[in-house]
C-alpha cells in the first residue's frame, strides 16, 4: 500500500511563483492602448491570470490562449530526474504550467552524466532531485517548482493533476496507477522509461478523459458557390482552394441567401468529399432555392477517452501506436520483453549486465515463462531473442538523444492531460532504434565501464564508438531552438570532446525574449546577446571538454572566405539547426559540392520532420521541394479581400509603405534631390510618378509639424481607407454590377462591401487613430503627449477634424485582373505629372527645417510597446468589417502579419533526438538500409518513420552518376581540348558557364574564337574568377546533349590545372 503520510525528514524547496496576475482596476474605461494592448480596457474588478505574450508567443500560436489557461492550474509530479526525468520537466517548466515537484530518492551517479544535463561531477553523490533543482527553476521563474526526497505517498499524489514516472518496478507503477485511476477527479498517470535504444510509454487518464481538441488544426472554412435541392444535397465551392474535410465530418453554414434554412447554426454531417464538393446529409428539396453566397465551417466535438488501468491494460494493451512501419511486429514483442525486464530486475537485483551472454540468455527465459502464462489470444507465436538480448544489454543505459526524443513525447503527454488540447498517447508506445547500434555484436572487453561521464553511452555503443565520437568534427549551423537541443545532446554524447576534436557553431542572430519558451540555453539575462556564443558556452558548462568554437557568420555565398574549401574538408559531418529553406538549400549545395553527410531537421508547432543526407547513398535535401505557398492575386488583396489572411496582408502593406518605405523614399530624396529628381525623370513611368506622388505627401501637402496635425492625419486615413475608398469601389462596380458574360460581378468568392463611419466612443476607431497618430509622430521626430492615451482627451481632439465631404468619380480605373502584378496604372501623361509633382516638392521643401530627415519605422512584431501590431491589427479589422469578415484579436493579428512559425519545446527536443540517433550511424558508417527520414506530429501522435529515398541516377553509354559526383579532370586544358573530352565519351558540349558567366556557347560564332583559349584563363577573363593561390581547381557548369540530341544533366565540372 501507498503510505498516507510523507516522511518528516523530506526535503522541499521552493522557487518564485510566477503566475503573474494582473488585476483590472475600476475607472472611466480612460486607457486607449494598455501593457497588453487591451483596445480600451472596460470596467473589471476580477483578478485573472496574464499571460506573457512577448514570452509565450510561439507556444500561444500552438495552444491558444485556453489552452495556456488551462496549463497555468495544472500541478505536476516528476518522479525519477535521471536524464528522462530532467528532459520532461525542462519541458514541462518552459509550457508553464502552475507547478513541478521534482520526486527522487536516489544519488546522483557519474553514469547519469551520459544523459542529465544538469548533474556536473561535483554532484555525485547529491541528491538528484535537489542537485538540479536551480537550475531547472532558472528556466522559468512563473512556475513554482519544488523538491520531495522521500516515498511516493497518498498525499504527495493528491497534491497534483499529472503524475509521471521514469523508474519505478511495474509493481509499484500498477499501485499508483490505480490510486490516481480512481480518484475524483482522476489523476493523470503516465509512466516512461528508456532502457538504451529502446523505449516505453503508457499513458492513463482516468476512466473518462475528454479531449477537446484532438488534432489542434483550425477548423476547415469554405465559401460557397452553389447548393441543389436534393437528398442528398450537393455542395460545391469556389475553387481558390481545395477543400480539406473529410467524410463524417460536421459543418455550419451562414450568410446563405435563398436556401436560408441552412442557416441556422445546426451542425449537419457531410459525405462525399471531393477538392472542390460535397455531399450534405440532409434533403433540401423542400428548401428555399440557392441564390447566393454562404460559408461553411468545420465544427470540431470533444472527444471522451475511456483509459484502461495499468493492471488491465498490460493482458489488454489494445492497438498500439507505430512509429516505423518495417517494424509492425516489434511492438507487442516489446511490450513482453519490458515485462521481462522489470521480472528480471525484481528477480536478480539489478539489470541485465552489458554484453553478458548468461543475463541475455535469463532475460530470453523469463521473456518466454511470460509469454505462456499469458491468455492464449495474447501469446506470441513467436519470440525474438537477439532483440530482447539487444533490450537488456543496455538496459541501464539512459543516452541523451534518447531521453530528448521522449521527452518530447512525455512532456506533450503532460500538456495534453493538463488541458485537454491534443489526442493523448492510447496507452501504450514502444519504440526502438536498434539500427543505431554497432553491426558486430559487442564483447564484455568493448563495454567495459572508463570511469567516465560516458560510461553509459560505452555500455550501449562500446568504447571505439565513443572514441569516434569525441574525436569528430561538426558543424552545426544555428543557435536557436534546434541549436540548443543538438549542442545538449552533442555534450552529453561526448561528441568533439576528444583532443582531435571540435565542433563550430554559428549563427548571426541575437536573443530576444520571445525565444526563452523554448531554447531553454538562454536566460532573460541573456537578451540581446549573440545566441551562438551563448548557447555554446552553456554547453561547454554541461561538458567542460566540448570543443566548441562560435561564430556569428551567416552561411551564404558572401562568407565563403570564412567558411572556404579548407573549412569544409576537414568536416566529419554537418547538422543543420535552421529555420528557412533557402539557407537550407545552401548548406544542402555546400554539403554535396564536397561530399559530406547532412543532418537535417524542422519543427512547426506539433509537427517535425527529419532527413538523413549521405554522400552517394540517399538523395539530397534539395532534390525534394514542397510546393510553394499560394499567394493571394493583388486585386483580392487589394479590393476584393474575403478572409482575415487577405486583411492582414494588405494592413502589413500600408503599414510598410506608410512608415517605412516612404520615408526612407523621402530620405533618399532629402540626401541627394538633384540625383533623385534626374532618375524620376529618366525613368519616367507609373512606378516613378507613384514614388514620387508620395514624397510630396510625406514632405508637403500631408506633413505633420505637431501631434494634432497627426491625429489630423490619421482620422482622414481612416475615411479614406474604409470609407471613400469603399465608396469609389461600388460606385464602380455597384452591388447588381455584371461581368461581361452576364454574370453578377459580385459572386463567390466576392463579398460585397460597405463604408464605415468613424464614431470616436467607438473603442477600436479610436484605437487605430491612436495607433496610427503615435506612429506618423514617431516619423517625423514628434514628441508623443501624455494625453494620446487617454480615450476622453484624445476622443475630444478627433472630433475637432474637418473631414471633407467625398463624391466619388467616373472613370475610375479599379485593377480585377487576378494575373495582375501592380495595381497602378500607366498613363499617357506620366512626365507630365513627374514634372508637376517635382515643382511642388521643390516648393515645398523650403519650409523645411535645416537638415530634416524622416525617421522610417521598421516593423517588429515582438515589441509590444511599440504599437506596431495595434495599428496593423487596427488596420485589418477596421477592413475586415467592411467586407463583413470575422474581425480577429491582436494576439490572432500578430501570427498572421508577423508571420511567426508556431514552436514548442517538445517537438524540438524530440526532433533533435531522432537526429542524433541517426549521428550515431553516421559515425558508424552504417548502409542506407539503416537509416531513418522521420516525420512525426506530437498533436494526434503520429510516427511515420522510412528508410532514405537513394539518389537519382543517370545514365550514358558506360558513364553512370548521380548529383553527388563531380566529373575532375585534370590538366591546363583549352576550350577545344574540353570539347573533345566530352566528345570522346559521346557527349556534345554546347554550353560552357562559370558562376553567373557564360564561357562558350555553341550558337554564338564569336564563342568558337575562343577555342585555342585556356579555360582557366576564359574564367578569369570573362567570369573575373579569383582563384586563390592555395587553390589547384576551379568549376565550371556544363550543358551536355547526347548523339540524338536528348539534353543529358551532367555533374558538375572541376578543372585542376596546378
Amino acid at each position: 500500500m501507498l503510505p498516507k503520510k510523507r516522511e518528516s525528514g523530506e526535503e522541499a524547496e521552493f522557487g518564485k511563483n510566477s503566475l503573474k496576475r494582473k488585476r483590472v482596476e475600476p475607472s472611466s474605461g480612460s486607457v486607449v492602448l494598455g501593457k497588453n494592448r487591451e483596445l480600451v480596457m472596460a470596467p473589471d474588478s476580477n483578478m485573472e491570470v496574464e499571460i506573457d505574450e512577448d514570452l509565450h508567443s510561439r507556444q500561444l500560436a500552438v495552444y491558444g490562449r485556453e489552452t495556456m489557461r488551462r496549463l497555468f492550474g495544472a500541478q505536476v509530479l516528476i518522479s525519477g530526474l535521471q536524464g528522462l526525468g530532467v528532459e520532461i520537466a525542462k519541458n514541462v517548466i518552459l509550457a508553464g504550467v502552475k507547478s513541478v515537484t521534482l520526486h527522487d530518492a536516489g544519488n546522483v551517479e557519474l553514469w547519469d552524466l551520459s544523459a542529465q544535463f544538469y548533474f556536473t561531477e561535483e554532484d555525485v553523490g547529491k541528491n538528484r532531485a535537489l542537485a538540479c533543482a536551480d537550475k531547472l527553476k532558472e528556466l522559468n521563474t512563473a512556475v513554482l517548482v519544488t523538491t520531495s526526497t522521500g516515498d511516493i505517498t497518498e498525499q504527495l499524489l493528491s497534491a497534483h493533476s499529472v503524475v509521471v514516472f521514469t523508474d519505478i518496478t511495474l509493481d509499484k507503477a500498477i499501485e499508483i496507477d490505480e490510486f490516481c485511476h480512481r480518484r475524483e477527479p482522476a489523476i493523470a498517470f503516465i509512466k516512461a522509461d528508456i532502457r538504451g535504444v529502446f523505449g516505453s510509454v503508457f499513458c492513463d487518464f482516468g476512466p473518462s478523459f475528454t479531449v477537446v481538441d484532438v488534432d489542434g488544426e483550425e477548423p476547415h472554412t469554405g465559401i460557397i458557390a452553389s447548393i441543389s435541392n436534393d437528398n442528398p444535397a450537393l455542395v460545391t465551392c469556389v475553387d481558390d482552394e481545395r477543400l480539406e474535410l473529410q467524410d463524417g465530418d460536421l459543418v455550419t453554414f451562414s450568410e446563405v441567401h435563398g436556401m436560408s434554412e441552412l442557416n441556422d447554426g445546426r451542425p449537419r454531417r457531410v459525405k462525399g468529399t471531393r477538392p472542390y464538393s460535397f455531399l450534405l446529409e440532409d434533403d433540401t428539396t423542400g428548401y428555399g432555392a440557392y441564390e447566393k453566397g454562404g460559408i461553411f465551417t468545420q465544427v470540431k466535438l470533444p472527444k471522451v477517452l475511456k483509459f484502461q488501468p495499468l493492471r488491465e491494460a498490460l493482458d489488454n494493451p489494445g492497438e498500439f501506436l507505430l512509429s516505423d512501419f518495417a517494424k509492425f511486429d516489434r511492438p507487442p514483442l516489446l511490450h513482453l520483453a519490458f515485462q521481462a525486464l522489470d521480472a528480471f530486475r525484481v528477480e536478480v537485483g539489478r539489470f541485465p549486465a552489458p554484453a553478458s551472454e548468461s543475463d541475455a540468455n535469463k532475460l530470453v527465459d523469463i521473456a518466454h515463462r511470460i509469454n505462456e502464462e499469458k491468455p492464449i489470444d495474447q501469446k506470441l507465436d513467436t519470440i525474438d531473442g537477439s532483440i530482447v538480448k539487444l533490450l537488456g544489454s543496455g538496459s541501464r543505459a539512459v543516452l541523451s538523444p534518447m531521453a530528448a526524443m521522449f521527452g518530447g513525447i512525455v512532456g506533450q503527454e503532460v500538456v495534453k492531460a493538463c488541458s485537454g488540447k491534443f489526442h493523448p498517447l492510447y496507452q501504450f508506445f514502444y519504440f526502438d532504434s536498434v539500427e543505431s547500434l554497432p553491426a558486430e555484436p559487442l564483447t564484455p572487453e568493448d563495454v567495459k565501464p572508463l570511469n567516465s561521464r560516458y560510461d553509459a553511452q560505452i555500455a550501449v555503443f562500446g568504447s571505439k564508438v565513443q572514441q569516434k565520437l569525441e574525436q569528430s568534427k561538426l558543424f552545426l549551423v544555428g543557435a536557436g531552438a534546434l541549436g540548443c537541443e543538438f549542442l545538449k545532446n552533442l555534450a552529453l554524447m561526448g561528441v568533439s570532446c576528444g583532443p582531435k576534436g571540435n565542433l563550430t557553431v554559428t549563427d548571426d542572430d541575437v536573443i530576444e525574449k520571445s525565444n526563452l519558451s523554448r531554447q531553454f540555453l538562454f536566460r532573460d539575462w541573456n537578451i540581446g546577446q549573440a545566441k551562438s556564443t551563448v548557447a555554446s558556452s552553456a554547453a561547454i558548462a554541461i561538458n567542460p571538454s566540448f570543443n566548441a568554437v562560435a561564430l556569428q557568420n551567416r552561411v551564404s555565398p558572401n562568407t565563403e572566405n570564412v567558411f572556404d574549401d579548407t573549412f569544409w574538408e576537414g568536416l566529419d559531418l554537418v547538422v543543420n539547426a535552421l529555420d528557412n529553406v533557402n539557407a537550407r538549400l545552401y548548406i544542402d549545395s555546400r554539403c554535396v559540392y564536397f561530399q559530406k553527410p547532412l543532418l537535417e531537421s524542422g519543427t512547426l508547432g506539433t509537427k517535425c520532420n527529419t532527413q538523413v543526407v549521405i554522400p552517394n547513398l540517399t538523395e539530397n535535401y534539395g532534390a525534394s521541394r514542397d510546393p510553394p505557398e499560394k499567394q493571394a492575386p493583388m486585386c483580392t488583396v487589394h479590393s476584393f479581400p474575403h478572409n482575415i489572411d487577405h486583411c492582414l496582408t494588405w494592413a502589413r502593406s500600408e503599414f510598410e509603405g506608410l512608415l517605412e518605405k516612404t520615408p526612407a523614399e523621402a530620405n533618399a530624396f532629402l540626401s541627394k534631390p538633384e540625383e533623385y529628381k534626374t532618375a524620376a525623370k529618366n525613368a519616367g513611368d507609373a512606378q516613378a510618378r507613384e514614388l514620387l506622388e508620395r514624397v510630396v505627401e510625406c514632405l508637403v501637402t500631408e506633413r505633420c509639424a505637431s501631434f494634432e496635425e497627426c491625429i489630423t492625419w490619421a482620422r482622414l486615413r481612416f475615411e479614406d481607407y474604409f470609407s471613400n475608398r469603399v465608396k469609389q469601389l461600388t460606385f464602380t462596380f455597384p452591388e447588381d454590377a455584371t461581368t461581361s458574360n452576364g454574370l453578377p460581378f459580385w459572386s463567390a468568392p466576392k463579398r460585397f462591401p460597405k463604408p464605415l463611419q468613424f464614431f470616436s466612443s467607438d473603442p477600436s476607431c479610436l484605437s487605430f487613430v491612436a495607433a496610427a497618430a503615435i506612429l506618423r509622430a514617431t516619423t517625423f521626430g514628434i514628441s508623443v503627449p501624455a494625453w494620446a492615451l487617454d480615450a476622453r482627451k484624445l476622443a475630444e481632439a478627433v472630433d475637432k477634424v474637418k473631414v471633407p465631404d467625398f463624391a466619388p468619380k467616373q472613370g475610375v480605373k479599379i485593377v480585377t485582373d487576378e494575373k495582375a502584378t501592380s495595381i497602378n496604372s500607366s498613363s499617357m501623361d506620366d512626365d507630365y505629372q513627374i514634372e508637376m509633382l517635382i515643382k511642388i516638392l521643390d516648393e515645398g521643401v523650403k519650409k523645411l527645417p535645416p537638415g530634416f530627415k524622416m525617421n522610417p519605422v521598421t516593423f517588429e512584431k515582438d515589441d509590444d510597446t511599440n504599437f506596431h501590431m495595434d495599428l496593423i491589427a487596427g488596420l485589418a479589422n477596421m477592413r475586415a468589417r467592411n467586407y463583413s469578415v470575422p474581425e480577429v484579436d491582436r494576439l490572432k493579428a500578430k501570427f498572421i502579419a508577423g508571420r511567426i512559425i508556431p514552436a514548442i519545446a517538445t517537438t524540438t527536443a524530440m526532433a533533435t533526438g531522432l537526429v542524433c540517433l541517426e549521428l550515431y550511424k553516421v559515425i558508424l558508417g552504417h548502409n542506407v538500409e539503416r537509416y531513418r527520414n522521420t516525420f512525426a506530429n506530437l498533436a494526434l501522435p503520429l510516427f511515420s518513420m522510412a528508410e532514405p529515398v537513394p539518389p537519382k541516377m543517370f545514365t550514358h553509354q558506360n558513364l553512370k552518376w548521380s548529383i553527388w559526383d563531380r566529373w575532375v579532370i585534370a590538366g591546363d586544358l583549352t576550350l577545344k581540348e574540353l570539347l573533345e573530352w566530352f566528345g570522346e565519351r559521346g557527349l556534345t558540349a554546347y554550353s560552357i558557364s562559370c558562376g553567373q558567366s557564360l564561357l562558350y556557347n555553341n550558337i554564338f560564332p564569336k564563342h568558337r574564337e575562343r577555342m585555342g583559349k585556356k579555360v582557366v584563363d576564359l574564367a578569369r577573363d570573362i567570369a573575373k574568377l579569383d582563384i586563390p593561390p592555395n587553390r589547384r581547381h576551379f568549376d565550371i557548369v556544363v550543358a551536355c546533349e547526347d548523339v540524338d540530341g536528348n539534353d543529358l544533366d551532367v555533374p558538375l565540372v572541376s578543372i585542376c590545372f596546378r
